[in-house]
């Protein structure tokens, strides 16, 4: 008699939800609509579909109305994907990324600009920046850091002879899997995968794998690729990548770090609209004497500016000479940040900002739907 009436309890809820999602549906529906109004008007001052400040607002907004139970982290994830789909009703969006498929420049750009874009995969980073100044993609996706392995050092390069903006940034957390077609670790006789990713996983290989040699891919989406070829081998690349190569995962979480974070810049031809979370990345170079760095930096200190980063890379061309990025909170369209860039000019032998963009949180997880 309980079972019974579990059963029909079960009947009944499960038709609650079949109304409840012919009814998120229909909103879905109405959004479009909205959405392809909105388009319209767009279409009358600016050729621009994408509004990197605009959707972290929708995100946060959301996430701070919301009461739950559905999990506030998943908020993010299925409203961009809204988004997206909406987006491509005003026109299709054409973003490329330093590829192949399945790497985790791929998973970035997947869950920056979801499922409904146009995504081309580059052999190189330069190959990213040429596409997007000849303007055959709208938007670039490129690695810039590793909070294990540092500076992506010829993404800032690039920089020196292109005049792109960054748009937005994406904080990956990464997590390393060892993927493969064989049953245990026992039959492993290989192992792929690109450099980063190896110099991330060094304790885990050597204490689990250390008589299996290792051989250097492309990318880990390569990597993955070859093991997919070969029974007795294995790579170390995403979830992402063993799903899309159809390869099972034999361990999980390798990287040796916990906190293992890639941060991804997306590239593009427009400025970006304030938020009022911001950074603003900026690069400069000065005069070889004594203390003009102090006094370069000191136009920020003025300011009361918080500086998040600062590099130095060597001036292509010029030995012994360099040329420094620094990224700051704030957005160029504010008075201090506008100030400390003035003053930094007249210390400087020239200044170029690199763009204003919204700050990303720094917990993205790996997810994608």
């Amino acid at each position: 008699m309980v079972k019974m009436m579990k059963k029909k309890e079960l009947k009944q809820l499960r038709e609650k939800i079949n109304r409840v999602d012919e009814r998120v549906l229909d909103l879905l529906n109405s959004r479009a609509g909205l959405a392809k109004r909105i388009g319209k008007i767009k279409q009358e001052f600016t050729e621009q579909v994408y509004f990197p400040g605009r959707e972290e607002q929708i995100f946060e907004r959301l996430e701070n109305l919301s009461l739950g139970p559905f999990p506030v982290e998943s908020i993010k994830p299925v409203f961009r994907e809204i988004i997206s789909a909406c987006r491509s009703l005003e026109r299709p969006l054409k973003v490329c990324y330093f590829g192949p498929e399945a790497t985790y420049t791929h998973l970035a750009s997947l869950r920056q600009f979801g499922h409904k874009t146009e995504f081309i995969p580059e052999l190189g980073i330069k190959d990213v920046f040429e596409r997007v100044e000849r303007g055959e993609a709208d938007y670039g996706v490129v690695p810039v850091e590793n909070s294990t392995e540092g500076v992506v050092s010829h993404t800032l390069d690039m920089f020196l002879s292109s005049n792109l903006k960054i748009c937005a940034e994406i904080i990956l957390e990464i997590h390393h899997c060892l993927l493969g077609r064989s049953k245990s670790l026992d039959r492993i006789k290989r192992i792929y995968s690109h450099t980063q990713a190896l110099a991330q996983c060094r304790i885990w290989l050597r204490r689990n794998l250390p008589r299996a040699p290792i051989q250097e891919a492309a990318s880990t989406s390569e990597a993955a690729r070859l093991a997919s070829l070969d029974r007795d081998s294995a790579a170390i690349a995403s979830a992402y990548a063993g799903e899309y190569y159809k390869l099972k995962i034999l361990a999980d979480r390798i990287e040796d770090l916990q906190n293992n974070f890639t941060r991804f810049l997306v590239i593009g031809k427009q400025s970006v609209e304030r938020t009022g979370k911001d950074l603003t990345m900026a690069m400069f170079s000065l005069k070889d004497e004594p203390g003009v760095l102090f006094r370069a930096l000191e136009s920020f200190a003025k300011q009361k500016l918080n500086l998040t980063k600062i590099e130095s890379r060597p001036l292509k061309g010029k030995a012994w000479e360099y040329v420094f990025f620094v990224e700051m909170e704030g957005h160029i369209q504010e008075p201090k940040v506008k100030q400390a860039l003035v003053d930094l000019e007249e210390k400087s032998v020239f200044v170029r900002v690199l763009g204003s963009f919204p700050r990303s949180k720094r917990a993205v997880q790996e997810v994608v739907i």
